[in-house]
């Protein structure tokens, strides 16, 4: 098989395993098809198939890097229209040890950060176009519960938020993420 009938048959998003599948050495294999451009390779063991015409947008490569996950915190908030700052960083919450500062990758300008989530927390997202994005509420919650602080406080738009769920969402957290909300509320931005 030569390497464009391989690309032809491997998604948008693969991994080294997929390719080990259709060649016996998945290193020359994807050596040659980087050196002539038609493979990117976006983290370890983790590619883009350039010959597809649909590119993969960053949330669905920082879901694809770290599975089970979701797209949390600054980055969901704008997505739903919460904050209205462009965030430089996409928050992906997993349930993956392999976190942290040393596992922070870039991609498309933006840098992708990753955060372990304990599981009785990891729930309250939707798929949305081949990605699993948080509710608005739960990212906010997210957001604070990772930050020790409501980002943006001043920059939120909260009418978007529904306080019903918002505090259903909130049972699971500790007291020091609920007794931050009660401030919210109780100041009037909820």
């Amino acid at each position: 098989m030569t390497t464009v009938m391989i690309l032809k048959q491997l998604p948008v998003l693969f991994r080294y395993a997929d390719v080990e599948k259709f060649t016996e050495n998945a290193n020359v294999f994807l050596t040659r098809a980087q050196a002539k451009e038609l493979v990117h390779r976006v983290a370890r063991g983790v590619y883009i198939n350039l010959l597809r015409d649909a590119q993969p947008s960053i949330e669905e490569v920082a879901c694809f890097l770290k599975t089970p996950s979701y797209i949390s915190c600054e980055w969901a908030l704008n997505r739903h229209g919460v904050l209205l700052q462009s965030p430089v960083v996409c928050t992906v919450l997993t349930l993956d040890t392999a976190v942290g500062a040393a596992r922070t990758i870039r991609f498309g300008g933006v840098a992708i950060e990753f955060s372990r989530i304990a599981p009785r927390l990891f729930n309250g997202f939707e798929t949305r176009d081949g990605y699993n994005l948080a509710l608005p509420e739960k990212a906010l919650l997210d957001a604070v519960y990772l930050r020790k602080h409501v980002p943006f406080a001043d920059e939120l738009e909260l009418d978007v938020i529904d306080k019903y769920r918002l505090l259903q969402m909130a049972a699971p957290f500790p007291a020091t993420v609920k007794r931050r909300l009660e401030e919210m509320i109780n100041q009037g931005d909820i």
